[in-house]
């Protein structure tokens, strides 16, 4: 066969494979194994190798799946005969699962060996020489290592390499046969760990599945068929194989051409090796079966036998591999690149203080250019889609909240809106003295003043509370996240967080307590807005007047700054109702000089705190922590925390995989390029 048979392999979708066994067959009458693995030594042997020694390397744990032949039949369906008829030798039989681990079958052709040469790869390494006659003994054991001297089963895998004269070059993966019902010594739940392995390996897009069906069982009520269709909907990476077809061969040719189940790659029929027949014979027995029976003589002879299953098998492995091993390329690359990139950016190795303390503020340096950028530009390029770290603009959002709690009118008394005033003239009642008439008493408005302050003044401690407490939560995160690569020293770390939180509260509640008691100290503004103020409601002084002292008058009016108010109850007293209104009028136009200070002057007392404690008192803070007591913190950083140690571990294997697989494909899709030339 023509070198350049892989390349054009690599373009067939592995249903185009059903046609040309037919050609192949036609070509020959007899098919024997040593020819076909003759006929596909050379090229088939270097793919097979190629993703061998990519499984031994186990590159599928970085998650690059692997072309594989797999192999799942229900219970008692002939899959271990299967295997048995395509390797030449005897495997574990009896009652029950035979199979209990997956058993990944290499089969390599060696037209040198005198003997067969088999040997079992399992546990990490662990290699066990065998022979034929002690393979099934020598699997049982391994088996037994692994998942137990019971019945239960195990999703680790023996690797079994058989080199033999005259075997087709195959790597096959025979997984335990499906089970609805335990039998005893097996767990209730065999069912689903079964299907668990099953579906594990069948899933991939890159796995051919080998059903092997039972002639004497109607295909759609079997459980494997059930489990590929759930993964393979098309039937385009199934391939079914018919065992005991002596047993059960009427109907069988409507059966594998009417193809009920949707078998994408189509059937092959064979029969098994009887009872103490030699697997030459068998094939012999095999031949003559479906040559002379007047059923099974019927079937296409591109669909019958072992021979042709496994020269089937060989075709679409050699296109599977073929068609996925760009692919592959391409994800060992990109894996490679990844795990390197994360290796770069990984902190460097430690090995004294200063290396640590340079490390430190590193850190340091980070953390505050992230929080200059949350907390006071208003720059969020390293948190786009979380709003929670826009820092100005959270800020910004309570301030307004803070606005919105300050009332934006003089606070009223409970029973203010029913008794207008009334409040007023009982402070002026209780302040008055010996001195001239309609001389108004500041101690009255100062009375008032403390009153009204006192009701809205817990408002500015409940933000100090709120900024602090988000504050504290985004530095605490940023500094986490900085620090991620030495969790040893998070907690002194979260300590130096937390003092110096504990400080900005303080700073912050002395703060708005000398606003609250410089409002109280006395009344004063130069916001020329108060005279305003004052001025417009006292221009509806006059009417306010005569409505009270001339009882003729409407008792409900309209006044500048009040709106509708009723003032019969302050006919009584009259002598006081100027007095108080006047007060009304300055509290009013004085409370808006208030809230102006105390949202303004909170306002840049949190923009200036929290831009200090980003420029100055975080660093510090964190420098007192850790690099004070004879640097005892920092000295901390020089032992690498175990997932640290464990993450650099883990990409510097990854690294030393992945370069090693790199170098199997690129050997191997060197060989490819170089036959497409020939």
């Amino acid at each position: 066969m023509s070198k350049k048979l892989l390349p054009i392999m690599a373009t067939k979708s592995a249903k185009d494979l059903v046609g040309d066994s037919k050609a192949l067959v036609a070509a020959s009458d007899v098919v024997t194994g040593s020819a076909i693995a003759e006929s596909y030594n050379d090229q088939i042997r270097p793919l097979l190798d190629a993703v061998d020694r990519l499984r031994h390397l186990k590159v599928t744990q970085e998650g690059i799946q692997l072309p594989t032949i797999v192999v799942v039949g229900d219970q008692s369906s002939g899959k271990s005969s299967v295997l048995e008829s395509l390797a030449g030798i005897s495997l574990p039989r009896g009652q029950g699962i035979c199979t209990r681990v997956p058993l990944v079958m290499r089969l390599q052709d060696d037209p040198s060996a005198d003997s067969p040469k088999l040997q079992l790869e399992y546990s990490n390494g662990r290699v066990v020489t065998t022979s034929e006659a002690k393979v099934a003994d020598a699997i049982n054991a391994a088996t037994a290592e692994i998942a137990g001297s019971g019945k239960g089963i195990s999703d680790a895998p023996i690797t079994l390499v058989v080199r033999k004269r005259g075997v087709p070059d195959l790597t096959l993966v025979d997984l335990p046969g499906i089970t609805r019902v335990p039998v005893q010594g097996q767990p209730d739940d065999i069912y689903d760990q079964i299907a668990k392995i099953i579906k594990e390996y069948i899933a991939p897009k890159e796995s051919i599945i080998l059903n092997v069906l039972s002639a004497t069982v109607d295909f759609p009520t079997c459980e494997s068929i059930r489990m590929s269709q759930q993964v393979d909907r098309t039937g385009e990476r199934t391939l079914a194989v018919v065992t005991k077809a002596d047993k059960a061969p009427e109907g069988l040719l409507e059966k594998v051409t009417m193809d009920d189940v949707n078998i994408g790659l189509g059937y092959v029929c064979v029969r098994n090796r009887i009872g103490e027949e030699t697997y030459d014979q068998a094939r012999i027995e095999e031949e003559r079966l479906f040559k002379y029976h007047p059923l099974l003589s019927k079937i296409d002879k591109s669909m019958v036998g072992i021979p042709v299953l496994a020269q089937r098998l060989m075709q679409i492995q050699a296109t599977i591999i073929a068609k996925c091993l760009p692919d592959i390329v391409k994800q060992i690359n990109d894996r490679l690149s990844r795990h390197s990139s994360e290796l770069d950016q990984m902190p460097p190795d430690l090995n004294n203080v200063a290396d640590a303390v340079r490390a430190f503020f590193h850190i340091v340096k980070q953390v505050c250019a992230s929080l200059e950028k949350v907390l006071v530009r208003g720059e969020f390029d390293e948190f786009p889609d979380d709003r929670h770290f826009h820092g100005t603009a959270r800020i910004a959002e309570k301030m307004d909240g803070y606005k919105r709690r300050l009332p934006a009118e003089c606070p009223k008394s409970s029973d203010d809106d029913a008794m207008f005033l009334m409040e007023e003239v009982r402070v002026l009642e209780e302040t008055k003295g010996i001195n001239l008439p309609n001389f108004l008493q500041r101690s009255a408005f100062l009375v008032l003043l403390k009153k009204k302050v006192e009701t809205v003044m817990h408002v500015p401690h409940e933000l100090v509370n709120e900024v602090w407490g988000y504050v504290e939560d985004v530095v605490m995160n940023i500094l986490l996240k900085h620090s991620e690569n030495f969790p040893q020293v998070q907690p002194s770390c979260r300590r130096a967080v937390q003092t110096l939180m504990d400080k900005a509260r303080a700073r912050s509640a002395q703060h708005v307590k000398e606003l609250i008691e410089m409002e109280l100290v006395s009344d004063y503004t130069a916001n020329p807005d108060y005279m305003r103020t004052w001025t417009e409601i006292m221009e509806g002084h006059d009417s306010f007047m005569e409505a009270v002292e001339d009882c003729s008058k409407p008792a409900r009016i309209t006044l500048e700054g009040f709106g509708e108010v009723d003032v019969s109850h302050l006919r009584a007293h009259a002598g006081l109702a100027g007095q108080a209104f006047d007060l009304r009028a300055r509290l009013t136009a004085y409370w808006r000089s208030i809230v102006l200070r105390l949202v303004d002057g909170l306002a840049l007392h949190v923009l200036r705190v929290v831009k200090r404690l980003v420029e100055h008192d975080l660093e510090a803070e964190l420098a007192d922590e850790l690099l004070g007591n004879k640097m005892a913190g920092v000295e901390r950083m020089l032992a690498p925390s175990p997932s640290t140690g464990a993450k650099r571990e883990r990409l510097k294997k990854s690294i030393v995989l992945l370069r090693q697989s790199k170098e199997v494909v690129a050997n191997i899709m060197d060989r490819i390029s170089a036959a497409g030339e020939v």
